[in-house]
Parts: structure tokens; C-alpha cells; sequence
């Protein structure tokens, strides 16, 4: 998760989250050091989730989405030939695929340092956005960690009025985050 603002009282009382900060350049070295950690130790995760809030024009807000893939809308050097969402010289694909054990509806999410807000989402394949989701599935990807994501959609289908519009439903996700996390469980102890 990215920060406290997202871990409610539901949430608090199934488990103790890595808090990676905002943006993609935090989540990328928190979850980096804590996989490289646990690495030594050999205590490496059977599965991660990248668990929070999204914004979205496309999906319902309020609502709680399983991630099938994620891409990295920063990247952008198509000026020298690579396809927009590519890093270059590495072999990853535009939309980096997620696993999806739940049963439930799955989206594509579009990770980048900025807040999307209103017509913005026009210029933006996919249907949800966050902040941090593709640079936690890189680390992941660097220590051979299955990555999942579970994001509630709390602001997008018009212009953000400042944070209030992002935190107004924070608390209705942490219910709704906690019930899909309890379905994941019930889910893996039957795997």
C-alpha cells in the first residue's frame, strides 16, 4: 500500500501492509530493498498484492477491481523507435500481465507519477490508473514474485476538487479491500 490514508480500520485488522510511499520511484525502492531483504533470508512471498486506490472513468466508484495487467505511462521513447509504455532494451511488454486468482471482474491499470484527473483519462489506455502498481511489478518481476492487484476506485469521472476528492471514499474501500483480501485468502488456503 501506499500510505496510511488508505489502511482503515477493516484493513488493520487482517494484516500489516508494506507502506511504499507515493509515486513509482518510492514503491519501486521499498518493495526493491524489502524483496532484497528477504531474499537473503530466503523468506521470499508465494504472491504480493499492490493494494489501494485507483482512479477511473471507465469503472464504478467505490468499487474494488482485480489488476490483469498494468503498463507504465511515463515511458515514452518513441522518439527513438520503442513503443510508448517500453523501457528501452528491456523485454517487457507494453502491459505487463498480473496474476488474477480471484473470481472477479479484472481490469488494466496504468501506473505514472501523476494524478489523472477529468479529460485526462481521454489520453490514457487503460481503465483505472494509480501511482505505484507497474514499479511494485517490476521488483517483483527481479526476484521471480508472483504480483497481484486489488484496487478500489475512489475518484475519476470528473475533476478532482482538491484531496478531499480522493479521500471522500477511502473508507468505504477499506471495507470493500478488506472483503476481497478475506475472498484471496479463502482462495489460496484452497490452493
Amino acid at each position: 500500500m501506499a500510505l496510511g490514508a488508505e489502511y482503515g480500520a477493516h484493513l488493520q485488522a487482517r494484516f500489516t501492509p508494506l507502506m511504499t510511499g507515493v509515486g513509482p520511484i518510492e514503491a519501486a525502492l521499498s518493495v526493491g530493498v524489502t524483496l532484497a531483504r528477504m531474499a537473503q533470508t530466503n523468506k521470499l512471498p508465494d504472491l504480493m498484492v499492490s493494494l489501494g486506490s485507483a482512479g477511473s472513468r471507465a469503472c464504478a466508484l467505490g468499487e474494488v477491481f482485480q489488476v490483469r495487467s498494468v503498463s507504465w505511462r511515463d515511458m515514452d521513447a518513441s522518439a527513438l523507435g520503442f513503443k510508448k509504455g517500453v523501457t528501452p532494451f528491456l523485454d517487457h511488454p507494453v502491459y505487463l500481465p498480473l496474476a488474477t486468482p480471484l473470481d472477479r471482474e479484472t481490469v488494466r491499470l496504468s501506473t505514472g507519477a501523476n494524478v489523472v484527473s477529468g479529460e485526462a483519462y481521454a489520453e490514457i489506455d487503460a481503465d483505472m490508473v494509480d501511482m505505484e502498481t507497474f514499479a511494485v511489478a517490476r521488483a517483483c518481476q527481479t526476484f521471480d514474485v508472483p504480483l497481484m492487484g486489488l484496487r478500489g476506485v475512489s475518484d475519476g469521472p470528473g475533476e478532482l476538487q482538491g484531496i478531499g476528492s480522493w479521500t471522500e471514499l477511502l473508507a468505504l474501500l477499506d471495507e470493500r479491500l478488506a472483503e476481497a483480501v478475506d475472498e484471496l485468502s479463502t482462495v489460496l488456503k484452497q490452493s
